[in-house]
């Protein structure tokens, strides 16, 4: 496969994972998605300059990688920091207390949603609906891990077990 100019952007290594991916779908623009998570996996955001390499990898317009970064809470367009907090903000988070949730974490950690802490170790963002209205409000961690039920006075000690959990993580490596 002989590259494009703006695709030598991404590592051989990312280009390859994308690629395996265009036999399971009949289209290459079916794979954005999967091509996104791949590029943040390993830049931990989506840089604006790898917009153009993924959309001529995947034969579409830039606009079309970029409106999906901006319509989807679990790609960053920004660097977040190392622990990504997210508190749905939707009304039935909100009406069982979501924005006290948000205004602790401010507290806490010193920071607005849409702002890392100056260590980059945490940073917080506002989201709509994480499909847990049962369980609100809610919270997602990186992505991946989810507090439920969570009140305004948990925030300090979920953000002292974060910090704990990196600074374990630290002294292993």
């Amino acid at each position: 496969m002989t590259a494009e100019p703006g695709v030598a952007a991404l590592s051989a290594e990312l280009q390859a994972r994308i690629a395996a991916e265009f036999p399971k779908y009949p289209e290459k623009r079916a794979v954005l998605l999967t091509a996104l998570h791949f590029v943040q996996a390993e830049r931990g955001w989506v840089p604006p300059e790898m917009i153009v390499p993924i959309a001529e990898l995947l034969e579409i317009e830039p606009i079309e990688v970029q409106e999906v970064i901006s319509f989807y809470s679990m790609f960053h367009a920004e660097p977040v920091g190392r622990y990504h907090l997210q508190v749905c903000t939707n009304l039935p988070c909100c009406l069982r207390g979501a924005r006290g949730v948000v205004r602790a974490f401010e507290r806490v950690l010193d920071l607005r949603p849409g702002e890392r802490t100056a260590d980059g170790m945490f940073s917080l963002a506002e989201v709509e609906c994480l499909g847990s209205c049962g369980t609100a409000p809610v919270l997602q961690v990186n992505n991946r891990r989810y507090e439920e039920g969570l009140k305004p006075a948990d925030t300090d000690g979920l953000v002292a077990r974060l910090r704990a959990a990196a600074a374990t993580s630290r002294e292993k490596s």
